[in-house]
């Protein structure tokens, strides 16, 4: 996550071609202060219109709330932007005004973030044209807008670590409500490259029994010995990709896993590839090769609850329950 936006320089004058720019009312949530969400933030009003010839005005319709984003807010996530910021990292918007004739962006075209940690918690927004990533206007709204954290991590995961291979198994361990397994995986196993898991490991008995073949990639979410837990399972030569810490606990890897199983064991952040694949094309493709996904039906909406920005608390709330898992992504809506 880079620097999050913060308020809009103060209007500078620039040749429009004759175009005409519009102010806009935005409601943004704003950050004022590090520690517990539902105190830090804040719903601001300002006026907000383009400063420079390249930026275009969007209007978010939705942005979701990620764990990402809560830890941001609480001061203890690896980037810690200057105080004040609007939030949010990811979302879907529609172009109302390009501030150029020749913008690539034309009004009305759906977008995305192109740039990490925007500040998508506001019904609109500020920023030049290079900042946005347009997207097609035939997919479901949710679904462009929870791309790119979630799916556009499993998509990194399951590309740039191992050569999955026809009838390869991957595993990922998660939490999941009450120790039980999300799926049942006794249900039979898609006959994919992969295939993505969510099972309870200490209980299972199908590696043991030797029904699928040892995994060749982990991904793990949890640390802590949940850790030990999958590496137990794993196959020789496997790796292991960490790209969470939910229990906040280091991970538990036995040496022998490291001797006589040859184990690699990695490390993932979303934020540091989009920093490494800023200017060479590669988060562009990423959109479209996750858009096709969608497309094909492969890629869909996760389970979720729309809240408008103006009862945000109920939002903040829900994404924060106690729990840990709520079983359903809050996400934030500016539609009127």
């Amino acid at each position: 996550m880079t620097i999050f936006s913060n308020a809009m320089k103060a209007a500078s004058p620039f040749k429009t071609n004759g175009i005409r720019l519009a102010s806009y009312l935005s409601k943004a949530l704003t950050v004022k202060q590090f520690g517990n969400p539902l105190d830090s933030l804040s719903l601001e009003s300002s006026t907000i219109k383009c400063t420079e010839p390249s930026q275009v005005v969007v209007h978010m319709l939705y942005s979701p709330i990620n764990p990402a984003d809560i830890n941001t807010i609480q001061g203890v996530y690896a980037v810690k932007p200057q105080i004040p910021f609007v939030c949010g990292n990811e979302g879907i918007g529609r172009v109302v005004e390009s501030c150029k004739s020749d913008s690539k962006l034309k009004k009305g075209d759906l977008v995305v973030p192109r740039k990490n940690a925007l500040g998508t918690w506001r019904d609109y927004v500020v920023a030049s044209e290079d900042d946005w990533l347009k997207v097609p206007s035939d997919l479901s709204p949710v679904t462009l807008a929870t791309l790119m954290v979630n799916p556009g991590t499993a998509y990194r995961m399951l590309t740039d670590f191992v050569d999955l291979k026809p009838g390869s198994v991957v595993i990922q361990f998660c939490r999941v409500k009450h120790g039980e397994p999300e799926r049942d995986f006794c249900q039979k196993l898609p006959e994919h490259t992969s295939n993505l898991v969510t099972l309870q490991l200490r209980s299972t008995e199908v590696f043991k029994s030797k029904e699928i073949p040892a995994p060749s990639l982990a991904l793990n979410c949890v640390g802590g010995r949940n850790a030990l837990e999958l590496i137990k399972t794993m196959g020789e030569n496997s790796t292991m990709v960490t790209y969470g810490g939910m229990s906040k606990q280091p991970l538990t890897v036995p040496t022998a896993a490291l001797i006589f199983k040859d184990i690699t064991l990695k490390g993932f952040w979303m934020t540091r590839w989009n920093w490494l694949h800023d200017k060479d094309g590669q988060r562009e493709h990423l959109v479209n090769e996750l858009c096709s996904l969608a497309k094909q039906g492969v890629l869909q909406s996760p389970p979720h609850t729309l809240v408008h920005i103006d009862s945000w608390i109920t939002a903040i709330e829900g994404a924060t329950d106690s729990r840990g898992l709520v079983g359903t992504k809050y996400i934030l809506s500016f539609e009127a």
